[in-house]
């Protein structure tokens, strides 16, 4: 009976050990991501939205629109720029490949408060790495305290 126990604990260790690598190769492995396309309005001074999220891994359509004067869109991090006039959108596409906080701000002078025409882009990590690793050390606990309990009935 014990032999049995052991062997059991043993395949569900191993089992709980190779779900666990296996969610690590997942979280690193290049994720397809969504299509996302976001228009981002410019007028003197603001972009609307001027919070964009977005997760790693999809691939980003800014359309930018100009609703008064020439502005520019240029993301840090990722060196992508695209410019609009009234009337004329500027389209600029990438992976959004980088996790982090990331600026865009307007890159032609459009007026006396230029410096300050600053949005952001949010690339949120994709969480199914977590919440499978999550899974698997639940299941590693219920597979350890239930043979921990079967192997301490056994001795009694």
């Amino acid at each position: 009976m014990i032999r049995t126990l052991k062997r059991l604990g043993l395949t569900l260790l191993g089992a709980g050990a190779f779900l666990f690598l296996t969610s690590v190769v997942l979280a690193w492995w290049p994720t397809r991501g969504e299509e996302r396309t976001i228009t981002i309005i410019a007028r003197r001074f603001q972009y609307m939205p001027n919070i964009v999220r977005v997760r790693r891994g999809d691939t980003v359509t800014v359309r930018l629109m100009s609703e008064d004067v020439h502005h520019g869109f240029y993301l840090d991090g990722y060196e992508v720029q695209t410019s609009a006039l009234p009337g004329q959108d500027g389209v600029v596409r990438f992976v959004a490949d980088k996790t982090g906080k990331f600026a865009f701000r307007c890159s032609i002078t459009c007026g006396a408060f230029h410096p300050y025409m600053i949005g952001y882009l949010k690339v949120e990590p994709d969480y199914r790495f977590l919440g499978a690793t999550g899974a698997v050390l639940a299941l590693f606990g219920a597979t350890f305290m239930v043979v921990s309990a079967r192997s301490a009935s056994a001795g009694s």
